[in-house]
């Protein structure tokens, strides 16, 4: 009986040894939960909160911040989910983006051309930009396909090179509309056409609704939200099918995907072909929400926003997904949204407060792009 009790209380656990074994578990839980979110995206959280907490201290309009966020995120959403088709397609991060935005603003201007209006107006853009997106996408694959390997680098200039060459389109687009077209000399469009009279906020206006808590009160962009929410369930479902599933074979490990039968070709030219169309939708809903259509040298480094914030979403240069898509888009948008309001405020409105905003802004827009070229091939 002595033994078996002597046993006994030598297998009992010490309290030092459970101590140990709970701080292990926690060690462990907390390096699991680094390897999920990411550093960077941890550093991003963290001082998304710090300024919401000071905010809250300068007694700021947090209900119209978040509001403003909202709208931000739901307006460059579907730029940002632009970037998953080539990213998974294994053409990694689409710089050729103002490629697509193009095609949406032409859709736009002709849609603004026919006088059009409201919900009309808004999808006729979409539907004339289709084509045009398709038809561009399919040319700029096949560029992408003579330079397999450099194709983040050739989006960036072929990108740079059709917003400079459509810059004499819009000087000479045979639109006679006189709110489109310059004063003097009645020829060539504007640098910014607004679009209060046409179709601006038919989404953000759609379904929105009001949350008033006291002096709290923020307004909820429900129909922007909702058709951001519908094309990432489209693209989410799109990767569940059979050509989904074809194309994230191609882009994580092509010799594979060869060997299985899979035309990596033919993938490879889906992919920017979605991400050209999704592009120039995008751009349509941005300029909707926004209320005007930005032509000329705007759209030239539109893609920068976008990758940066798919990035911060926690997505490589070889894995994306519709949840580092919204959770990159929050985060980053949000971020720029309360940055240059709160700094403001915190140094009691001097010009000051906009450059650190500004110059913070781009710290972590292009050191998020940056972070993510020096983890090529990694996870």
């Amino acid at each position: 009986m002595s033994n078996a009790n002597t046993n006994a209380n030598a297998n009992a656990p010490t309290p030092a040894s459970s101590g140990r074994v709970a701080e292990n578990r926690i060690i462990k839980a907390v390096a699991n939960f680094l390897e999920w979110y990411g550093v960077p995206r941890l550093i991003i959280t963290c001082f998304l909160l710090a300024l919401l907490i000071l905010a809250v201290i300068y007694r700021m309009d947090l209900g119209s911040l978040l509001g403003d966020s909202l709208k931000r995120v739901g307006m460059n959403g579907l730029l940002v989910l632009a970037m998953v088709p080539t990213i998974t397609c294994g053409a990694g991060l689409n710089f050729g983006l103002p490629v697509g935005i193009i095609c949406g603003l032409v859709g736009g201007v002709f849609s603004m051309s026919m006088n059009l209006t409201g919900f009309t107006g808004f999808f006729v853009a979409i539907l004339l930009a289709l084509p045009l997106s398709v038809i561009a996408g399919w040319l700029y694959a096949k560029l992408l396909e003579k330079v397999a390997g450099q194709e983040m680098m050739v989006g960036t200039y072929v990108g740079f090179s059709v917003v400079a060459g459509m810059a004499i389109f819009w000087l000479t687009a045979p639109i006679k509309n006189p709110s489109m077209i310059f004063a003097i000399g009645g020829q060539g469009l504007r640098y910014t056409l607004t679009l209060y009279d046409y179709y601006a906020g038919v989404l953000n206006n759609f379904l929105a609704f009001n949350i008033v808590i006291g002096n709290f009160a923020m307004t909820i962009p429900t129909g922007l939200l909702l058709f951001f929410g519908f094309f990432c369930v489209l693209m989410y479902l799109f990767f569940r099918s059979r050509t989904g599933l074809a194309m994230l074979a191609v882009g994580s490990n092509p010799e594979y995907a060869a060997s299985s039968g899979i035309n990596i070709r033919k993938m490879r030219y889906t992919g920017v072909i979605m991400s050209t169309v999704l592009g120039a939708i995008g751009i349509i809903v941005y300029a909707q929400s926004y209320g005007f259509l930005q032509l000329y040298n705007a759209p030239l480094y539109m893609a920068f926003p976008a990758i940066a914030a798919i990035l911060i979403g926690g997505a490589t240069l070889r894995k994306a997904t519709i949840s580092q898509v919204i959770i990159g888009s929050i985060l980053f948008f949000t971020l720029l949204t309360t940055a240059l309001p709160v700094v403001q405020t915190v140094l009691d409105g001097s010009e000051v407060g906009g450059g650190i905003s500004e110059i913070a802004r781009m710290i972590i827009q292009n050191g998020a792009i940056l972070y993510a070229l020096t983890r090529v091939g990694r996870r």
